[in-house]
């Protein structure tokens, strides 16, 4: 029988994981955790569970965790585009879905499920069965919510306009400014690491094929400059953290840990620099009251320039 009290998080990046730290905090609650298998989830799991998360049992999976999800009626869920959620969904129909932040795709998927975007993954041509079962996942969740059995639990700003839509769809929306997360304790080894007060966040987007690797180089290049530490995205190469840690001043951090996770808790008035990702407003969050300013620099813009 599906357990009633204790609800299960299905999470497959850190930024998940810490979501689902926070809920279990916000409604005084301990969670289930099913997690993906890698590096930086197990990583984060453990620090998290060393700074006293609500977790309860945790398991690692490659897949759809059918044994975990069929085990409880409340669901916690990562990445509502993902086609392994459709899948099981459409197939277990839960009776409670609560949907954790994704980054930025938090946004995204709250006009899908309202209907304002269309239910895909922005920027993927979706194929195969994940298109297939769109339609019944997307049902489900539409069901669940007009019997205000679905909810969001984010970070991001939605705006009034459309948590107004969700709200009548049925979804409720919950809010957290990382409580939980800011009042942990680092670990040393966090502590020890940052030696610098400014910090250069990495970016995914030479991997992504999306920004050419030598402009990427010359954009590091000029904010490490004098000193910087740089927090290199979990999904850049080997190759890549190479060619920075060549870089004159670049000093390559890598904790196995999410950003949020590293800075939390941080006293120290930083000037953390980043081309523009979710992190730029999760870690204004997390680090309110710290006197640390969050500053988005693109391409071609000198330092002293708003962007």
């Amino acid at each position: 029988m599906p357990k009633a009290d204790v609800p299960v998080a299905w999470v497959e990046s850190p930024l998940q994981l810490i979501g689902a730290a926070e809920w279990a905090h916000a409604h005084r609650s301990r969670v289930d955790v099913a997690g993906r298998l890698a590096v930086q989830v197990e990583e984060t799991a453990a620090e998290l569970t060393r700074r006293g998360a609500g977790f309860a049992a945790q398991a690692g999976y490659w897949g759809i965790p059918w044994r975990a999800l069929a085990a409880h009626d409340h669901w916690l869920v990562g990445d509502g585009f993902s086609g392994q959620f459709r899948l099981a969904v459409a197939v277990l129909r839960p009776r409670r879905l609560t949907f954790l932040d994704d980054g930025l795709q938090a946004i995204a998927f709250a006009d899908a499920l309202t209907g304002s975007l269309p239910y895909s993954r922005p920027g993927v041509a979706e194929r195969g069965l994940s298109r297939r079962v769109a339609p019944f996942a997307l049902d489900h969740m539409r069901l669940r919510a007009a019997a205000g059995a679905a909810d969001v639990f984010t970070a991001f700003p939605l705006g009034d306009e459309r948590a107004g839509r969700l709200a009548d769809l049925g979804v409720s929306v919950g809010r957290h400014d990382f409580e939980w997360l800011r009042a942990s304790a680092p670990s040393r080894d966090v502590r020890r690491a940052l030696a610098h007060d400014r910090i250069v966040l990495g970016s995914a987007n030479v991997e992504d094929g999306l920004v050419d690797r030598d402009r990427y180089l010359a954009w590091v290049a000029q904010r490490v400059r004098g000193g910087a530490d740089y927090l290199p995205h979990r999904r850049e190469s080997d190759e890549l953290l190479a060619a920075v840690r060549a870089l004159p001043g670049a000093h390559i951090v890598s904790l196995g840990l999410p950003v949020e996770l590293v800075l939390a808790g941080d006293d120290r008035p930083r000037d953390i620099v980043t081309l523009g990702s979710s992190a730029a407003v999760t870690l204004r969050r997390v680090l309110q009251g710290s006197g640390a300013v969050v500053r988005e620099i693109p391409f071609g813009q000198r330092e002293g320039q708003r962007s």
